[in-house]
């Protein structure tokens, strides 16, 4: 059962990878001012969009980590249940 849900997580997880399309991601200001320059002749459009994405992803990689520190170290490992033998009556 562990081998298959390895092997979903890490298909779901190179489907996300590979299947990752280009966004140009800018706000108004910012598309004006790279509009401006790339009329007179600028390259800076292309880093400017990689540097928005990069701080669009900055949050949501840090909330991952967080949550995967969270997990391995709340995680329990070796838990016993301390039931009694007998039958309970539930009348």
């Amino acid at each position: 059962m562990k081998r298959i849900r390895t092997f979903l997580i890490l298909v779901a997880f190179s489907l996300m990878i590979f299947s990752a399309v280009g966004v140009k991601a800018q706000c108004a200001m910012c598309t004006t001012a790279v509009e401006t320059n790339n009329k007179s002749g600028s390259k800076t459009t292309h880093g400017l969009n990689a540097g928005i994405i990069y701080l669009l992803a900055a949050p949501y990689l840090a909330v991952v980590a967080v949550g995967l520190i969270w997990y391995k170290k709340y995680r329990r490992k070796n838990v016993s249940l301390n039931m009694r033998p007998e039958k309970l009556n539930l009348n």
